[in-house]
């Protein structure tokens, strides 16, 4: 993914997520109007990521917070789905469908981690 700052890019979730969703929204800014249905199930899952990640902020208990990172993790998963449908069915930039995937990929790895770890903690 280009034009990303690296500086926090490998460890802040919620800033990985940012530019994330800045990613889709150019790559569906060249996708075909005739494919809005799965273009819309895309921005709405790749951009409900980093939004649960911030609600998680504003949790008033453990469990909750847990439970916006766990719904961050299904639309991580959910946006991998409708990528590898747009990588194998529409024929654009596989490059940049498989760039954002791999992004997908890493930021569900985190998410999954990250909720193992609040699980496992005791408080």
């Amino acid at each position: 993914m280009s034009k990303l700052p690296t500086s926090k890019l490998k460890t802040d979730l919620k800033y990985r997520c940012y530019y994330f969703s800045i990613a889709v929204i150019q790559f569906l800014k060249e996708s075909d109007n005739k494919f809005r249905a799965i273009n819309d199930q895309l921005l709405r899952s790749s951009t409900s990521i980093g939004a649960n990640i911030v609600e998680a902020k504003s949790s008033s208990s453990r469990k909750e917070f847990i439970k916006y990172y766990q719904i961050a993790l299904k639309s991580a998963n959910e946006t991998k789905y409708w990528l590898a449908l747009y990588r194998d069915a529409i024929d654009l930039d596989a490059n940049k469908i498989n760039d954002l995937l791999t992004e997908a990929e890493e930021i569900s790895k985190m998410l999954a981690s990250s909720i193992i770890t609040l699980k496992d903690k005791k408080f």
